[in-house]
C-alpha cells in the first residue's frame, strides 16, 4: 500500500495504526491444543498436554520442524480463561477459584531453531509444589514464531521517502496446557440440557452441557451412538480432547452428528458417554441417553 504523504491526515493515520493492531492482535492468538500431535504451520508438538501429580516432576515437549525452511520459536508461559462455550481469552489476573502454575515450572530452552525435519526437545520441571496450598493450577506454553526478516525469493523494493508503506506479517504460535496437581484433588462430571435439531433439514446436531465439581479439570473423549427402536447400536459422533478447566461449572458443547444410512434421527435414542484416562487406566466419566420423537 503506497501514496503520498500529503494525502494522509492525522485523523486517517490513526485510523491505519490502530487497523494494523487489531489485525496483529487477531493473528496472535494462540491456538489451543486439543489433538493427539498438534500442529500448526510447519511445527509438531507433542504430548498436547502435561500434567504434574504424584511423583512426576519432568517432562520433555518434542517438537518437530516439518517443513522445507528453518523455524525459530520462542517460548514463554500465557494465562487462559475457558469461557462456557469452550473458547478461550487470554488474562493476567487469575479468576476466583483459578491457579497459575508457570511460578513453579522451570523449562529450557526458551528459544528453539528447527532446521527443515529437526527436532528438538524442551524440558520441563516443577518445583516447591509441596508449598502449595491442595488443588490444581494450570497456565499453557506458548510457542511463538519469530517472523524472517526477508521473505524467501523477496527482493528489497526500492525505497520512496514520500510514501508510507505497511507491510503485515502473519505471525502464528501453538499453546498446551500445563497442569499442577497437588494435595488431595478430585472431580465429577454430570451432562444435561441434551437436545438434538436438524440444520437446514439435513445437518444432524446435540446440543448438552458438561457440569464439573471438584477442585481439579475433566478432560476425555465423549462418544455419541444412535440406538434404534430394534436395539440397533450405530456410533454417530465423537469429540476427543474436550476438556473443563477449573474454575469452569459448565462447559456447553454443539456436536455435529454424522448422517449414516439406516439412522433415522427421528427415532430410537441417542447413548452419549464421557469417558478419559485416570491413573493410565480409561474410566467412564458420566453417561446419558436422549429420546428421540
Amino acid at each position: 500500500m503506497f501514496t503520498s504523504k500529503a494525502f494522509w491526515s492525522e485523523k486517517v493515520m490513526k485510523q491505519i495504526v490502530t487497523s494494523v493492531l487489531l489485525f496483529f492482535g487477531l493473528i496472535l492468538l494462540p491456538v489451543i491444543a486439543s489433538s493427539g500431535v498438534m500442529a500448526q504451520g510447519n511445527l509438531l508438538i507433542t504430548p498436547r498436554r502435561v500434567v504434574f501429580e504424584g511423583n512426576k516432576k519432568t517432562e520433555e515437549l518434542n517438537l518437530a520442524n516439518t517443513g522445507a525452511d528453518s523455524a525459530t520459536y520462542n517460548v514463554s508461559f500465557v494465562q487462559y480463561r475457558m469461557k462456557e462455550d469452550g473458547s478461550f481469552e487470554e488474562i493476567k489476573v487469575p479468576d476466583p477459584g483459578q491457579n497459575f502454575a508457570d511460578k513453579n515450572i522451570r523449562f529450557f530452552p526458551r528459544t528453539v531453531t528447527l532446521a527443515p525435519n529437526e527436532s528438538q526437545v524442551v524440558k520441563m520441571q516443577v518445583f516447591r509444589t509441596t508449598e502449595l496450598p491442595a488443588g490444581e493450577y494450570r497456565s499453557h506454553v506458548y510457542f511463538r514464531a519469530l517472523p524472517k526478516q526477508t521473505a524467501l525469493g523477496e527482493a528489497d523494493a526500492p525505497k520512496d521517502s514520500s510514501a508510507l508503506s505497511v507491510k503485515l506479517v502473519p505471525i502464528f504460535g501453538i499453546t498446551i496446557p500445563v497442569i499442577i496437581r497437588t494435595g488431595t484433588t478430585s472431580a465429577e462430571v454430570t451432562l444435561s440440557d441434551l437436545s438434538f435439531q436438524v440444520l437446514n433439514d439435513t445437518l444432524p446436531r446435540l446440543n448438552l452441557t458438561f457440569n464439573r465439581t471438584g477442585n481439579k479439570s475433566v478432560y476425555g473423549d465423549i462418544d455419541v451412538s444412535h440406538v434404534s427402536v430394534a436395539g440397533k447400536i450405530t456410533q454417530v459422533g465423537s469429540i476427543r480432547g474436550i476438556a473443563v478447566y477449573t474454575p469452569n461449572l459448565i462447559r456447553r458443547v454443539k456436536m455435529d452428528l454424522l448422517r449414516i444410512p439406516g439412522v433415522d434421527f427421528k427415532i430410537g435414542k441417542l447413548q452419549v458417554t464421557y469417558s478419559g484416562e485416570v491413573e493410565a487406566k480409561q474410566v467412564k466419566y458420566a453417561d446419558t441417553e436422549l429420546l428421540l420423537k
